[in-house]
């Protein structure tokens, strides 16, 4: 038969007696079905009633036997000699032998601090010390804020007020792989003008940029180089007016604005490039998707021909085609090598080829353009084309091995 002999709230080991034999009872860890573990080992009157009115000791000795939970794995047994062997140590020891304990073992520093340590004498081994202003209620916001700091620690990095507070606006003082938001309630009220000022220096240096969406990689996807020229400017506008700044705190400055301006792209219909067609034009993938584009229509035969690619494209499939049947003229477009093709039929028969590299989806975005406009001689000055395989090959290699 198992009774709760004394409890506090929370998470805090509990005394239970079962059979007869006083035990220490508490949840650590998983098992291989991530079901939370219990554990427990005897001890005796005389630890029961210090664990009672002392709130102190009672916590480093959860501190002190976590490791040994840890150590017991997902189905393993507690080594309960070591941990009987701490009882009296942590229980009975005077302060300057219980800290001297804490050099020797590992122990659980979380728990510590969400149950109010100070920080400062933790981190210089005085643990007695640390927990004299203990509490039984868990703080674990702060031991969130505490393993943020000390990663940062680990990285070099310190903050300033005003690093912290940005940081806090943002949603990324805790976890930099959340997307940012705008969390003016997080921040120190004495802090938060100077963040808006931050912000604000941010916003004027990327007025009247961009990120469009990038149909060659889905229909949500966005264009890296936007993105990158936005974080461009951002950060020397940041870095120049700001230059107390921590890079922790421009990074995350530089991540709102752009992670905005990418979620307004994904919320529009894809840009209209402004093309003029006056005859139909058929749209192919390599998949066997086809679309006809017909003039008179609600939509550009630009506009029409990149939602086709934004719904079509897909890593195994990146070639799409604009041909205008009537007169045998076509574009392929190759996104996954960064070319494309004009195409155009000979009055002798047959088919005459030529290739050219793109730089980046705006060069595809105006190829597309001059072809839907114009068609066939309209990409004479988006060149240069040629009609070797070999040395359109050998110029792809050429500009691939500049890049690195």
């Amino acid at each position: 038969m198992r009774d709760v002999v004394f409890a506090r709230d929370g998470w805090i080991p509990k005394v239970v007696r079962d059979d007869g034999v006083l035990r220490i009872e508490l949840g650590a860890g998983a098992d291989a079905n991530h079901d939370p573990r219990t554990f427990t080992f005897p001890i005796e009157d005389a630890h029961l009633a210090v664990i009672e009115d002392d709130l102190r000791r009672h916590l480093l000795l959860w501190s002190a036997i976590l490791p040994l939970c840890d150590a017991a794995g997902t189905r393993g047994l507690l080594d309960e000699d070591a941990a009987v062997a701490l009882l009296d140590p942590i229980l009975f020891g005077a302060p300057a032998d219980l800290e001297a304990l804490f050099r020797r073992i590992r122990w659980d520093r979380s728990r510590l601090v969400a149950h109010g340590a100070d920080l400062d004498l933790l981190d210089r081994g005085q643990v007695w010390a640390a927990m004299g202003a203990a509490t039984s209620s868990a703080d674990w916001p702060r031991v969130q804020e505490h393993d943020a700091d000390r990663r940062r620690t680990e990285r070099g990095v310190t903050l300033a007020p005003l690093d912290a507070a940005i940081l806090k606006f943002t949603g990324r003082y805790l976890h930099g792989a959340t997307i940012p938001q705008r969390r003016p309630e997080a921040v120190d009220p004495a802090l938060l003008p100077g963040v808006l000022r931050v912000i604000a220096t941010a916003e004027r240096a990327c007025a009247g940029l961009r990120i469009n969406r990038d149909p060659r990689r889905g229909g949500r996807a966005t264009d890296k180089r936007d993105w990158d020229r936005m974080a461009a400017a951002v950060d020397a506008a940041v870095r120049r007016t700001h230059p107390e700044l921590v890079e922790d705190a421009v990074a995350t400055v530089k991540f709102l604005l752009c992670s905005e301006a990418a979620s307004r792209a994904r919320s529009l219909p894809i840009e209209d490039d402004g093309g003029v067609a006056e005859r139909p034009l058929i749209f192919t993938d390599d998949k066997d998707g086809e679309v006809t584009w017909l003039p008179g229509g609600p939509r550009t035969a630009t506009a029409e021909f990149w939602e086709f690619v934004s719904e079509r494209s897909a890593a195994n499939n990146e070639v799409f085609t604009i041909e205008d049947e009537e007169l045998g003229e076509g574009l392929q477009l190759h996104f996954y090598a960064d070319s494309s093709a004009r195409i155009t039929t000979l009055s002798g028969g047959g088919h005459r080829v030529e290739y050219s590299l793109v730089d980046g989806l705006e060069g595809y975005r105006t190829m597309v353009r001059a072809f839907v406009t114009g068609g066939y001689t309209a990409l004479d000055g988006h060149g240069p084309w040629l009609t070797s395989v070999i040395d359109f090959e050998q110029a792809r290699r050429q500009r691939n091995a500049d890049k690195r």
